[in-house]
């Protein structure tokens, strides 16, 4: 027996896979209770101390004894679904019955919703073991700032911010806190956090992934719920487990029938092979600065990256330009009607501290929360902006797959972000530093999947990415395409601060 517990005790969750961990359970040489306590120690070790990474907001009081009954059913020679014993950790605007949703803001702090969102469903369902909620921009958008919680820091220089506004998870993830973790973006919060902290992200196309239970969802159009993890396989079989239709999320009918039955049975590492990409090289990040050092020792690596991608077997056109491309993109506005009826619709059922999103701007601890997520609170455009918004959505819609069908294109190429994370103190004394160099084509388009994978390092050691966007509802394609890109580099490198 004890040589047994040795045994097990030497399997080491950094870096480990979802097929790792399972080969291990079917081996016997791993239980989920070990998996559990290990990132609970590495927790304890890098968030709560040593470089103080600051991500995880609350963790999960039963996931232990979630580990036991799962070990159950391992020694009986059985495996509850494809994440037996898989710890995830969720950004903390998504519903898990028996712990709070606080938004990362004080005014949240005691929301306790008392229900599991659907995809917390889903995952339970196919044996996930939720460890815990971790940081977020406050209140759902921005940097990872927020009155509850402080600054989250980034893996690779702590000094730095690990952006938003899912950077939490994109920091658990890569500090192997946990195997894999859900996200959810509303302009560029997961993939931004996912490239500036060395790991995958994907932001689905809209109506694939339910939002119901998650704060950010139905009417609202923009946010999606979507998997980031250290490696696409990973994140495809994060996808198999969390799509499918929910009726109290009235986007999904528009993903219904057009997922296959495997994202991850499609992986091929020959994938790029033939296939025909465009370049976008014109500059449409978020307060990009395309003069300055900073971007230029991203666009460096994007260069190598292109390089990567022919070698790859691509075919590759570059440049491409989609017309009106950035007229287009400033043109997006909110709905202040469909934010409230979305607030309305998320709070039903439950005992929320604020009744409507009036009242928590007139809160006197309203005035504590981040200055940016102020901000997009009040914002309520009028509604001549609103028609702008939609007429300019359609119109780029149409520009950009009339470009892909001229170059019969497989998916568009551009920067993961435009420049590399930027110092916490700019992002909490004015002039309020957020969001730098963030694209957001797929969150204006909403129906375009967009997934990021690492594509090296800049010459300050920071990770930089590439994006591969495709038409409405090609998920699987930009899936297999990223994977094969990631195959033929494997830029991915755990970072020194977390050993």
């Amino acid at each position: 027996m004890a040589a047994q517990d040795k045994t097990k005790q030497e399997f080491s969750v950094v870096e480990a896979s979802i097929d790792d961990i399972h080969a291990a359970y079917k081996a016997g040489r791993l239980t989920a209770r070990a998996v559990v306590q290990a990132y609970l120690d590495r927790i304890e070790a890098y968030d709560r101390n040593g470089p103080k990474l600051n991500s995880v907001i609350s963790l999960n009081p039963q996931a232990l004894a979630e580990a036991d009954r799962l070990d159950a059913l391992t020694k009986q020679g059985q495996l509850s679904g494809p994440l037996h014993g898989i710890p995830l950790l969720l950004k903390d605007q998504i519903d898990v019955k028996g712990m709070p949703t606080t938004m990362g803001s004080i005014l949240f702090k005691d929301f306790r919703p008392e229900r599991d969102g659907f995809v917390v469903r889903k995952l339970k369902s196919a044996g996930a073991i939720i460890l815990g909620k971790v940081t977020l921009g406050e209140l759902g958008g921005g940097d990872t700032h927020g009155s509850l919680f402080g600054s989250t820091r980034n893996v690779y220089d702590p000094e730095r911010t690990a952006g938003g506004s899912s950077g939490g998870c994109g920091v658990a993830v890569s500090a192997n806190f946990c195997t894999a973790a859900l996200g959810q973006e509303g302009f560029s919060s997961i993939r931004r956090p996912s490239i500036w902290n060395g790991i995958v992200g994907m932001r689905p196309s809209i109506g694939l992934v339910s939002r119901s239970g998650v704060f950010n969802g139905w009417p609202t159009l923009n946010g999606s719920v979507g998997p980031m993890a250290k490696s696409v396989a990973d994140l495809a079989r994060l996808m198999d487990c969390i799509v499918g239709f929910d009726q109290d999320d009235p986007s999904t009918a528009h993903g219904y029938g057009r997922t296959p039955e495997s994202y991850h049975a499609l992986l091929n590492k020959n994938g790029l092979a033939g296939a025909r990409l465009g370049i976008l090289r014109e500059v449409v990040g978020y307060d990009s600065e395309p003069e300055s050092a900073d971007f230029k020792k991203v666009d460096e690596v994007f260069n190598r990256a292109v390089v990567e991608l022919r070698q790859a077997g691509a075919e590759i056109i570059d440049p491409i330009v989609i017309p009106d491309l950035k007229a287009l993109l400033a043109k997006r506005a909110r709905s202040a009607e469909d934010d409230e009826t979305m607030y309305q619709l998320y709070t039903a059922g439950t005992n929320p501290p604020f009744k409507t999103r009036a009242d928590v701007a007139a809160s006197p601890l309203f005035k504590q929360v981040v200055p940016g997520s102020q901000k997009r609170w009040l914002d309520a455009p009028s509604p001549e902006r609103q028609l702008g918004d939609h007429r300019a959505r359609s119109m780029l819609m149409t520009n950009l797959l009339k470009v892909m069908a001229e170059h019969r294109l497989d998916a568009i190429i551009h920067k993961a972000v435009e420049h590399q994370p930027t110092l916490i103190k700019d992002g909490v004394n004015p002039p309020f530093v957020d969001q730098k160099g963030a694209p957001h084509i797929n969150t204006f388009l909403m129906s375009v999947p967009s997934i990021v994978v690492p594509a090296g390092y800049t010459s300050d050691d920071l990770p930089a990415g590439i994006t591969f966007l495709g038409r409405p509802y090609s998920d699987d394609k930009m899936i297999q395409l990223a994977f094969a890109y990631e195959q033929a580099t494997k830029h991915r490198r755990p970072p020194a601060t977390t050993p």
